[in-house]
Order: structure tokens, then sequence, then C-alpha cells
């Protein structure tokens, strides 16, 4: 009984503590530019270099005139599975 009791207060402190922290940590709009700088993706990325195709018919005739294969990325649900 007392371990359950532990186990319960325990947790309940640690929401109390996450709950103060999120409403303390106020989003201002210095702070806003900040993140939304840190989370651009850099310009160098290789992967903006490659010149994508979102129309399946003319990625398919560049492929067939170049001789080269077609990567497809299809997916439904999660990009990390967790559907």
């Amino acid at each position: 009984m007392a371990f359950r009791f532990l186990g319960f207060f325990v947790m309940l402190v640690s929401v109390i503590i996450a709950a103060q922290a999120a409403v303390s940590a106020e989003l201002t709009s210095e702070r806003f530019t900040q993140l939304h700088r840190e989370l651009q993706a850099d310009d160098a990325a290789l992967w903006r270099t490659i010149p994508w195709n979102t129309d399946l018919l003319v990625a398919r005739r560049k492929a067939g005139q170049q001789n080269r294969p077609i990567f497809i990325w299809a997916m439904d649900g999660h990009p990390l599975g967790c559907t």
C-alpha cells in the first residue's frame, strides 16, 4: 500500500513540475523567430539538390529517355509507422 502511494506521489509531483515548466516557458516573438530559424533545413541539404518529380507520367518519360530507374516514395499513415 505504501509503495503504491509513493509511486502515485512521485508521478503527481512530476506532472506538477512539468506543468509549471510548460506554463513558465512563454513563447515570445524573439523565441519563435529563433526556433523557426533553427528548424529550417539548410539550403545546401543534399535532398534539395535532387530534381524531384511529382507527376508519375513525367517521371516515367524522363526515366525512359535517360535509361534510369524511378524511385517512388509512397506511404500511408504516420511517417514513423505509428498508425
